[in-house]
């Protein structure tokens, strides 16, 4: 059964968290790309369909957290350092892409749609920042994963 688990792991890590990074990470030069347009801003269309990919992705990603637990309990790792720490930083990945990207990429697009007076309020250079934090974290569960400090297996 943990074969299953970490399959499914690996899979659902694969097709819900790689497109939200990269949907992410294009989205802050769009944005720019459209503010320097002017109305009608050019790119708008680019910029719905990257905020709809990051924030559908966000609900697919669930499955990532679900199927590690399970897996982690197959194999009997739930008290590992390794897996608490790579579970912290997931939440942290999580929670900036809920508290932080989502929220900006919404408000920038109803502001460039015109929905909101007064424009964005985050410059798209902070939003690639905290991006790029997103990312960084991903990265660093990845590398967890793969290395499990203290694992049995002596890879």
């Amino acid at each position: 059964m943990a074969k299953l688990f970490l399959s499914l792991h690996v899979i659902a890590a694969i097709i819900a968290i790689g497109p939200v990074t990269v949907a992410a990470s294009m989205f802050p030069p769009a944005l720019r790309r459209a503010h320097a347009s002017g109305p009608p801003h050019e790119g708008l269309g680019t910029l719905r369909l990257l905020h709809r990919l990051c924030r559908v992705y966000a609900y697919v990603g669930i499955a990532v957290p679900v199927f590690g637990f399970a897996t982690a309990s197959a194999l009997g790792v739930l008290g590992d350092t390794w897996l608490l720490v790579s579970i912290a930083l997931t939440a942290a990945a999580a929670g900036v892409l809920a508290l932080k990207i989502l929220p900006v990429q919404a408000r920038e697009v109803a502001a460039l749609d015109g929905a909101e007076a007064g424009g964005g309020s985050v410059p798209p250079g902070r939003l690639a920042m905290v991006t790029g934090v997103f990312n960084l974290l991903w990265v660093v569960v990845t590398v967890l994963m793969i290395v499990r400090p203290g694992s049995t297996t002596g890879v």
